[in-house]
């Protein structure tokens, strides 16, 4: 894909990506407009994506998957979106979803990079009513975007934007691949960089929080053809700010984070105006835990609740400070990119 600062959004509820959307956002216009789920090459340009529909999820790549590999992820990800198999929501939806194949396009001739990072994580992954759903690759990409500025010798390949997940899959508007897919898709998709852009070493990181999700990561790049890479989780350095306070998914934290990234990012309609009912409606890190090995009794809950998909605590943005979380991140990752130099 091209620049990547034509892809990642800089606005909530704009543009074509269905990423930069929130939940609420999404709900209201679901109904009404044309989904598209593109598979195309690495070097597929972001403006030809968006001339596919009105709302485009993120691509998927020729280059990453066999057929096999292909049918498994597509029959996967139509049983998670819109919305999960099991929920009332899917049972009401009346939209349009299509999987549009674009041409693939050919490796360019030389690849020099010395290092060439990018992350693994879920995009497609509601965050409450007042974050977009790529919150998670909007906080790698600020970490990794820094680290271009600071080490030269560091390119910027695409993002994985699917992965592991189960909070969303209650809400919808949130795609899971199961960690065998993931680790299959991470291998394809670590090999084609390599073709690529033929890099002496990987950085891959991510944000999103599931153990399960990061293991899948690590298994890929280890079946793949590298032979030197790091893998990091950037919350890493944060758990005695989020974990640790029962701040996981789309609360104070990440709110913080994104915040700091670009204000802009976050619903004003929401946040902060509406404060006391995103704290009402969120969902404890223990409910979360205890519900996430039983989906159906998961989905119950949240329609029997209202849940607005906030698994943590809001009011914990008033005991962070944005600024030295997001250094921590940065001195963690500066730390693994000088160790691969």
């Amino acid at each position: 894909m091209d620049n990547l600062s034509k892809y990642l959004p800089t606005c909530i509820n704009s543009g074509t990506f269905l990423t930069a959307y929130t939940l609420n956002a999404l709900q209201q216009r679901i109904n009404k407009e044309t989904i598209v789920l593109p598979i195309c090459s690495l070097g597929t340009s972001s403006s030809d994506l968006k001339t596919l529909a009105p709302l485009v999820l993120p691509p998927l790549y020729h280059e990453a998957m066999d057929p096999a590999l292909k049918r498994e992820v597509l029959s996967r990800i139509q049983w998670c979106f819109p919305f999960c198999e099991g929920t009332s929501q899917r049972a009401d939806f009346r939209g349009n979803f299509e999987i549009v194949e674009l041409p693939p396009n050919q490796p360019p001739a030389n690849g020099n990079a010395e290092i060439v990072a990018f992350s693994v994580d879920t995009a497609v992954e509601e965050h409450g009513p007042h974050l977009p759903l790529m919150t998670d690759t909007l906080q790698s990409y600020a970490v990794l975007t820094q680290l271009a500025r600071s080490f030269p010798q560091l390119s910027l390949a695409p993002p994985v934007e699917y992965g592991h997940l189960t909070w969303g899959l209650p809400f919808g508007l949130s795609i899971d691949l199961t960690a065998p897919l993931l680790t299959r898709y991470v291998t394809g998709f670590t090999n084609a960089i390599l073709r690529w852009l033929q890099p002496r070493a990987l950085y891959v990181v991510d944000v999103h929080g599931s153990v399960v999700h990061r293991n899948a990561i690590k298994d890929g790049l280890q079946k793949s053809d590298c032979n030197h890479f790091t893998f990091r989780w950037l919350h890493e350095p944060l758990v005695e700010y989020a974990a640790k306070r029962g701040d996981q998914h789309a609360g104070g934290v990440e709110t913080a984070l994104i915040g700091l990234i670009n204000d802009k990012l976050i619903d004003p309609r929401w946040w902060p105006a509406q404060l006391v009912e995103l704290a009402e409606k969120q969902m404890t890190l223990e409910t979360a835990l205890e519900l996430s090995n039983n989906l159906p009794r998961f989905f119950q809950y949240v329609e029997a609740h209202h849940s607005n998909g906030i698994v943590g605590d809001i009011m914990n943005f008033s005991r962070v400070d944005a600024n030295l979380m997001m250094q921590k991140m940065i001195q963690t990752a500066s730390k693994d990119v000088l160790a691969l130099l």
